[in-house]
């Protein structure tokens, strides 16, 4: 694999700033099961005034935070709504129904997005054969939907639907950042019509492990004894946190760069004979490519083959994500190492 490598697969793997190692090693610690980790409760008090909720929970993952968030809204047996693409169903492990007991039932729409009449068409009311509807899911940004946004009067209208019909709503917004710095609104504005909001410390914003779950405080209180039972409660976690913070406090706004150069790899691969991209689909970090004649998997490895790693998202489908870690000269790398691989003959 020639010179260095390109890695486009996720803004998972962006790796800790300077500023973050230098904030690890100086951190202000504590046993933070017993609550007395002060760069912890600092992160958690930041997230949440930022998300507009009034407290908050520091977990290892996502996957954790949108789970915990499941069993703080539901009963075993009970059913809640998130679109058939959506991360808390699709790339979860089957946890509501592992972890909680709670089925999912699917709904449909534009890129993950779906409006109030997709819910009510998913509402079957209180007749003892169905689950009990408690909650709604929400992804924003949407993995799966290449990155796409949900407008803040459409997300307002479909949690007012679902919480006037009985459900919590729930936003699983690991990429809610990148969501506020497209729209250029503040995080609060767009977590507000949800009960409960999770975000990502550890994507664009290149903090090593964590996100933060947010929501009021007695279901707070009930989240960290879920956190607690799934082996999240981490004791001097203020050496993860630290970074956490640094991430709110410094990389928020620098997010636009990386929806630039997704606008610019798309663009520039929108005219490349056999590959098919619509750049107006890009409204963050993600291009989603279509790779005609090439099974996505086969165009995967050959770019691997000239150093480029992007994943296949679908048979047709490669998923190419900007980053911190990837800046404009090596996105022009990857459009270059697209345009070798799309040349030539499908394989």
């Amino acid at each position: 694999m020639p010179g260095r490598v390109i890695d486009l697969r996720s803004d998972t793997v962006t790796r800790p700033t300077p500023e973050m190692r230098r904030a690890m090693a100086e951190a202000e610690v504590g046993d933070d099961v017993y609550g007395e980790d002060p760069t912890v409760n600092l992160l958690e008090a930041e997230a949440a005034a930022l998300l507009g909720k009034p407290a908050g929970l520091f977990v290892p993952s996502g996957t954790m935070g949108n789970q915990i968030a499941v069993l703080c809204h539901t009963e075993r047996g009970d059913e809640m709504l998130a679109h058939e693409e959506s991360h808390v169903y699709y790339y979860e492990a089957g946890a509501p129904a592992l972890l909680g007991g709670v089925s999912v039932r699917l709904l449909r729409g534009d890129r993950g997005r779906f409006g109030p009449e997709e819910v009510a068409s998913a509402l079957r009311g209180g007749n003892v054969h169905f689950p009990r509807a408690r909650l709604l899911a929400v992804e924003n940004t949407h993995n799966r939907g290449g990155g796409s946004v949900w407008e803040p009067e459409r997300m307002r209208a479909v949690a007012a639907f679902a919480r006037g019909a009985g459900l919590a709503v729930h936003l699983d917004g690991a990429r809610l950042w990148n969501a506020a710095v497209a729209l250029d609104r503040p995080p609060a504005d767009l977590a507000a019509p949800a009960d409960t909001v999770m975000c990502c410390l550890s994507k664009g914003l290149c903090a090593p492990v964590g996100s933060v779950l947010c929501g009021p405080g007695d279901l707070i209180g009930r989240a960290r004894r879920y956190r607690k039972a799934l082996g999240g409660g981490m004791r001097q976690a203020g050496v993860l946190a630290a970074a956490g913070l640094v991430a709110l406090r410094t990389m928020r706004a620098r997010l636009a760069e990386d929806h630039a150069n997704a606008r610019f790899v798309a663009e520039a691969l929108a005219d490349v004979p056999g590959l098919e991209v619509d750049p107006g689909e890009v409204e963050t970090n993600m291009v989603r490519v279509g790779t005609g004649g090439w099974p996505a998997a086969r165009f995967s490895q050959a770019l691997r083959e000239i150093g480029v790693l992007a994943n296949a998202s679908a048979e047709r489908t490669i998923r190419v994500v900007t980053h911190h870690d990837a800046p404009r000269a090596d996105c022009e790398r990857a459009v270059a190492a697209f345009r070798a691989v799309a040349a030539q003959p499908a394989r």
